[in-house]
This record gives structure tokens, C-alpha cells and sequence, in this order.
């Protein structure tokens, strides 16, 4: 069988006495799509996080092309991480550096490109997402939020990551323009051959960009399944979140 691009294997991690995740199970193969959904505080940004090194979990296994990163040396850990492209979900753009800047904030930090190239990289990332090469020059306060979404889309791909991740990629966002995202992530992921995970709380989101989908509840995944399954899946807290009911096994805690 192909071996997962990341395996997850009884991942745990508590934060005092809250558990957030509590023994999560989670294949992503190679080359494909992987949406997570769940409520807030269901472990989703934990999750993601434990994975690119901003969390450390309590226990549990991350491997990544069959290496477990919790266990390997800083420096291999880093480069088995290097991998990743993220996209983040407010796009985390640096208020003070020109777009062109902000593209290829990675590829600078790591010495990957002279500072006499990186503009002509950007503007060539940029076209990529459907931005002209004027852009490149303006600073992220001087674009729309749709416009933003895709400078950050491009800094995500500006190194050609073998993995991707997004945190709400489409939040912020009209339908129309986050069909246009949605659009542009599906064929950069394809383009790069990449392996992507996106967070998402957008049903219409997870579908046009994820090919499985995986739901988080109380700290593990209750359920795995084809994206395009996630609203006519018969299982009841699927069914319940999907469909946005306030009545079923999820219980919000309200104050009253």
C-alpha cells in the first residue's frame, strides 16, 4: 500500500485540564485533498499547528514520508517541515514590506534566493494567482481582502512545498471570491503535485477543494469519509454540523 504522506497515530494534547485532542487517528495520502471540519474548539488550529512545530503534543506519533517528526533531531524535524507551505487564515501578510517582499519572505529567510531575484520571482508567483505585476510593489494595506488572500495563496507556494495547509481559506470572503480561492488552491495544489489539509467551516469550501474530509469531536475524529459525502452523511454529529442543526449530539454550552 502507498504510505501516507502524514500519519498520525494517537495524538494527544491538553492545555491544563482541557483535553484538546485526546488520541487523534489521521491518514493523508499522497497527492490528495484533505478537509477537516468540527466545531469551534474541536481541536481543528491544534491540530495543524502540532503538525508545523507550533504546538508540542502531550504524546502521539507525526510522520511525515514515514518519519516521525516528534522523535527525529531539530534538525531533521525542520527539514522534514520545510516542506510545508501554510496559508494562513487572515493571511498574516507583513504590514510593513511590499508585497513582493511578503511573496518571498520565505525564500529570503532561508537564503534561497539572492535579494536581486525575489521580485522577479514574486511577480511571477503573483501571475500564477491571478495578479498583475503591479502589484508586486503595493503594500498589503493598499489591497482587498480577496486581493490579500491571494498574495498570501502565493507566499504559500513560492517554494513549491510538497504539503500545503489552510486555516479557513475562504473566511472574510463573498461566495463568488471564495470560489475564485477555492479555484486557484485546487489548481495550484495540482500544478505543485502537492498534498494539501485545509481547515474549513465552509461546506461548499470542503468540497471543491478537498477529495477526503475528517471531522473532529471531542478531541478525535468521529469520522472520515469523500468530501463530497459531508452532506449526506447519515452519521448524526456529520449531519448536524454539516447542515448547521441546533438540535442533535452536538451540545453548545450557553450561558444563561
Amino acid at each position: 500500500m502507498t504510505q501516507p504522506k502524514i500519519r498520525i497515530r494517537g495524538l494527544k494534547k491538553a492545555f491544563g485540564d482541557k483535553k484538546v485532542l485526546d488520541g487523534i487517528d489521521l491518514d493523508v495520502m499522497p497527492g490528495t485533498g484533505m478537509v477537516v471540519i468540527g466545531g469551534s474548539g474541536s481541536g481543528k488550529s491544534v491540530l495543524i499547528k502540532s503538525i508545523i512545530g507550533l504546538v508540542t503534543p502531550d504524546s502521539g506519533v507525526i510522520e511525515i514520508d514515514g518519519e516521525d517528526v516528534l522523535k527525529a533531531s531539530r534538525g531533521r524535524a525542520h527539514e522534514l517541515r520545510a516542506q510545508i507551505g501554510m496559508l494562513f487564515q487572515n493571511g498574516a501578510l507583513f504590514d510593513s514590506l511590499p508585497v513582493w517582499e511578503n511573496v518571498t519572505f520565505g525564500l529570503l529567510a532561508q537564503k534561497k534566493i539572492r535579494r536581486s531575484a525575489a521580485r522577479d520571482k514574486a511577480i511571477e508567483v503573483l501571475a500564477q494567482v491571478g495578479l498583475a505585476d503591479n502589484v508586486a510593489a503595493l503594500s498589503p494595506s493598499e489591497l482587498s481582502g480577496g486581493m490579500q488572500k491571494r498574495v498570501a495563496l502565493a507566499r504559500a507556494i513560492a517554494s513549491e512545498p510538497a504539503i500545503m495547509f489552510f486555516d479557513e481559506p475562504t473566511t472574510g470572503l463573498d461566495p463568488i471570491m471564495g470560489a475564485v480561492i477555492d479555484e486557484l488552491i485546487t489548481d495550484c495544489v495540482k500544478r505543485l503535485g502537492s498534498t494539501s489539509v485545509a481547515i474549513t467551516h465552509d461546506m461548499a469550501s470542503a468540497q471543491r477543494i478537498g477529495d477526503r474530509a475528517a471531522m473532529l469531536y471531542e478531541g478525535r475524529v468521529c469520522w472520515t469519509g469523500a468530501a463530497e459525502e459531508l452532506l449526506t452523511s447519515t452519521d448524526p454529529v456529520v449531519d448536524q454540523f454539516t447542515h448547521g442543526r441546533a438540535h442533535g449530539p452536538i451540545k453548545m454550552a450557553l450561558r444563561r
